[in-house]
């Protein structure tokens, strides 16, 4: 059965928004409104390893504890907040899920004035595999195709302000991923493969640019599930081309939401907050 909603300090909550629709799949999110808006909107993506189960009674994606955890702060300060659902694993493998999220991206700045936020100013949060999708929000161009059918398509999928946890940033490193990609760990030796080019392609380390949006990295130093490495490489190519970007080592902790096994856990909510709030306020 599917979990009962998250409950965040919100005025009130959309349920179940369409953003999109595949093949007759809908595409869900949820929208929670602040009592007192800050005329912003923050995309959280919970972090699930790309998948959720076949049946027909698999819990929703945007109702795990991940989005009290990471967003009941950020809807107390104002912020809008928008949970999304993506097509995941093991039916759909990459670009799935980048597509979903972008196309979520595209939908709330199409519908900006419906939710009351400034559609130049979007942040992202999320976390492992949800990390992984809103650094390519922040890292891809996201530009819209203005002959698009659709005129949600025609605007951009990049968001403004980033908030990563455990985010696998590189698949070409091997051993994370490597499902969602759908590809063979020993063909990324050969840079002339297609599995180490989709790999090159899905990660979002492969896009840093001097455009990209401002990077707050949290990371366990201790996770053995997405290697803490990859924010390391992540924070050195976004300072090499001078994107502002923190990366928050939270010693001891191993891989999941709540950082487990950290020696003197820092005020993640507050760590979340400065950094949305010096990038998406004007």
């Amino acid at each position: 059965m599917a979990l009962a909603q998250p409950e965040l300090p919100a005025k009130k909550v959309d349920r179940n928004v369409i953003y999109g629709m595949y093949s007759g799949l809908a595409l869900l999110m949820d929208v929670y409104y602040p009592e007192t808006s800050n005329g912003l909107g923050v995309v959280h993506i919970s972090g699930s390893g790309w998948t959720k189960s076949l049946g027909l009674d698999a819990g929703l994606l945007n109702h795990q504890g991940h989005v009290k955890l990471e967003c009941a702060a950020l809807v107390k300060a104002g912020y809008t907040i928008f949970s999304i659902n993506h097509r995941a694993l093991p039916r759909f493998h990459y670009p799935a899920a980048v597509e979903d999220a972008q196309r979520a991206v595209r939908f709330i700045r199409y519908h900006a004035d419906q939710y009351d936020i400034d559609p130049d100013r979007i942040g992202a949060v999320g976390g492992s595999s949800g990390g992984h999708l809103v650094s390519m929000l922040g890292t891809l161009d996201g530009k819209g195709d203005p002959e698009d059918e659709s005129p949600v398509n025609r605007v951009s999928a990049k968001v403004q302000c980033v908030v990563a946890r455990a985010a696998p940033t590189s698949f070409m490193e091997g051993g994370v991923g490597l499902f969602f990609l759908n590809i063979r760990e020993g063909a990324l030796k050969n840079n002339q493969s297609i599995e180490y080019k989709r790999a090159k392609e899905a990660s979002p380390i492969t896009y840093v640019s001097a455009d990209d949006a401002p990077f707050l990295l949290l990371h366990g130093d201790q996770d053995e599930a997405v290697p803490f490495k990859l924010s390391v490489m992540m924070e050195d190519a976004l300072k090499e081309v001078q994107v502002p970007v923190r990366l928050l080592n939270v010693k001891g902790a191993g891989h999941g939401p709540s950082f487990p096994g950290a020696i003197d856990l820092p005020d993640l909510d507050q760590e979340r907050l400065n950094w949305l709030n010096k990038y998406l306020k004007p």
